[in-house]
């Protein structure tokens, strides 16, 4: 793994990066913040590209592998083990694609807690893209739970009539 350009790491959290700049802009900067939710999902969606170019199709087996040790639980070694295979670039490939095409379509939907909203989509996103390329059992359930938390308050404030 080349650790100075983790591509499958740099797609999975790029929109983490979006979220860190959203947290320090003001409320009622509603377009800044949209324009800045945007480019953040924008980005993940251009490294996503980087991504597929450096794909082999003709490479049946994992590709783009990251893998580090990151602790033991139980006499398990619990990885940080990224990869990508056939299916799951289209995966990552329509998740990153779809992101900024959903956040630009709630432009006039969402007009309450609108930063709130946008810290949230990037963080799902962020989810939704690990639970595709995690490859140990132990990340990917972290993803997983991990995409419910942002899920739940996507629903629940900007859902419809029965929301909570």
């Amino acid at each position: 793994m080349n650790l100075s350009f983790s591509i499958l790491s740099w797609v999975t959290f790029t929109p983490v990066l979006g979220v860190l700049v959203l947290l320090f802009l003001p409320k009622d900067r509603r377009n800044l913040l949209r324009w800045t939710a945007v480019l953040a999902s924008m980005g993940a969606f251009g490294l996503s590209l980087v991504m597929l170019a450096q794909f082999d199709q003709t490479n049946a087996s994992l590709q783009m592998v990251e893998r580090l040790p990151w602790f033991q639980l139980a006499g398990m070694q619990i990885e940080y083990f990224l990869g990508v295979d056939g299916l799951s670039v289209l995966l990552v490939l329509l998740t990153t694609f779809l992101t900024p095409i959903s956040i630009i379509s709630t432009w006039s939907a969402v007009e309450d807690r609108v930063k709130e909203f946008l810290i949230f989509f990037l963080l799902l996103e962020v989810g939704m893209v690990g639970v595709f390329l995690s490859q140990d059992i132990f990340l990917f359930y972290i993803f997983w739970e991990f995409t419910l938390v942002p899920m739940y308050f996507l629903i629940g404030i900007w859902g419809g009539p029965r929301r909570v």
